[in-house]
């Protein structure tokens, strides 16, 4: 490629570090549509004869079927996908090859597969994100009315229903959802055109080869199309907080299946010991919440690169590729698992039951019925109730264990009545405000997004 101006190749080490084959040969399909969409708009332009215009094209998905196949005759000594696909191009139509370089530059082409790649990267994320809620809405269906402990400071706090639980999970997927929608309309320019950075002289038309390659425009500054990565950039934040909401997914799955004994996995969704053979261990989750952490360092690792640049493009670039790749392919594994977690695992409802009536987790039930029934103060009822759950934690027992006449000796005015509200059947019921978690919340919520989905 250099042949006119150096006598001598690279040293061995220069060679080395130079080269990106090794890992933007994931790049093949989107290199190869933008090189056909570039030779169509030179044909259509006569920039280039309809001949090799349509001989290029032609010779462009010749390669693609070899790469496809397997067969095709990767050359490291090309450097990078790009020169590999031209040689491999030369070999099968001849001299026209080399006339498909005209009016582009290798910057304006790798920025254009970049974003072709994380627009493709979007879209199966999405699919999968959209089969995880649809996972989690099935199990939420199953256990609407499922009682189990609400936690905060990872104590129980209050009772809720595993369908509640579970639909928080459908809201963050939601959210994320629309979150890589706002990245892939914000990438959806064409930087194909804008050539090393200045634009170039021939009369191309910018906007066609952005209609052929399914974009909303053309980028409107070649040195910004050319310099900027913060596309990929987002998309590693989205993916970062997208593992994190599966990282604690999988936490939770870590402790519900472990030390609270909430679920149980079958043997698909669980590995044993080399030495302790009683153990059932959430490999599964565990990786899961791991992955998150590496997500977040792809993240960061780009930052890094990207901070100081000056404009236009600069070899540091081609650290932008592998963070995006791993991202995205450890994104939709951990998608992946975790759907199949939320589909295998069996919830033991009694575990789950008493753990939800358990460390007097009624006792706010019983605090609102002093200012429901009472009209105390809020204030003043939480102390009233404070002191009741003290002088049953010195008993050792629940609150509903405590008679009336000890309720009394604290605040003389609680009636009979206000044993109705302690079980944690009926403080979940009671959760009718707009996202509480009584359990006709849960089926409408269920029901919302059914439809939304659909």
């Amino acid at each position: 490629m250099w042949g006119g101006q150096y006598s001598v190749p690279p040293a061995d080490i220069m060679a080395e570090i130079n080269a990106s084959l090794g890992f933007d040969k994931a790049l093949y399909a989107q290199d190869i549509a933008g090189s056909i969409a570039h030779a169509a708009m030179l044909g259509e332009c006569g920039i280039l004869t309809k001949e090799d215009s349509d001989g290029i094209c032609k010779g462009l998905r010749e390669i693609l079927r070899e790469m496809e196949s397997g067969a095709f005759p990767w050359k490291p000594e090309l450097e990078d996908i790009h020169m590999n696909i031209e040689a491999r191009l030369t070999e099968l139509i001849g001299e026209a090859a080399g006339r498909l370089h005209t009016a582009r530059s290798r910057n304006d082409q790798v920025a254009l597969d970049l974003r072709l790649y994380v627009r493709d990267a979007i879209g199966a994320i999405d699919a999968a994100l959209l089969g995880l809620q649809h996972a989690l809405l099935v199990r939420a269906e199953e256990h609407a009315a499922t009682l189990m402990p609400g936690f905060t400071h990872l104590q129980p706090a209050q009772p809720v229903t595993l369908g509640h639980h579970l639909l928080a999970y459908v809201e963050m997927a939601g959210r994320d959802r629309a979150r890589f929608a706002d990245c892939w309309a914000r990438l959806n320019e064409s930087p194909l055109g804008a050539a090393a950075l200045a634009g170039t002289s021939f009369p191309i038309d910018r906007h066609r080869t952005a209609e052929l390659l399914g974009f909303e425009r053309p980028m409107a500054n070649s040195l910004d199309a050319v310099g900027s990565r913060d596309f990929a950039l987002e998309f590693l934040a989205d993916v970062a907080i997208c593992a994190t909401h599966l990282s604690r997914l999988g936490e939770e799955f870590v402790l519900w299946s472990g030390p609270l004994g909430f679920i149980r996995f079958s043997d698909g969704f669980s590995t044993g010991s080399s030495i302790m053979p009683q153990k059932r261990n959430p490999d599964a989750a565990e990786l899961v919440r791991a992955k998150a952490a590496r997500t977040a360092g792809n993240l960061v690792q780009l930052l890094g690169v990207i901070k100081a640049l000056p404009l236009a493009y600069n070899k540091d670039m081609q650290e932008d590729k592998e963070p995006v790749f791993d991202s995205a392919q450890t994104l939709l594994l951990a998608l992946r698992a975790s759907s199949g977690m939320v589909a295998d695992f069996t919830a033991n409802i009694d575990a789950m039951q008493a753990a939800a009536g358990a460390a007097y987790s009624t006792a706010t039930d019983l605090a609102d019925w002093l200012v429901r029934v009472l009209n105390l103060p809020f204030r003043h009822a939480h102390h009233v109730t404070a002191r009741i759950v003290k002088l049953a934690s010195d008993k050792k027992i629940p609150l509903e264990k405590l008679s009336l006449s000890e309720m009394q000796s604290v605040e003389p005015c609680i009636t009979q009545d206000a044993f109705s509200v302690l079980s944690p059947q009926a403080s979940a019921a009671s959760r009718t405000s707009f996202g509480g978690t009584a359990p006709e919340n849960v089926r409408a919520q269920i029901a919302a997004w059914k439809e939304k989905l659909a």
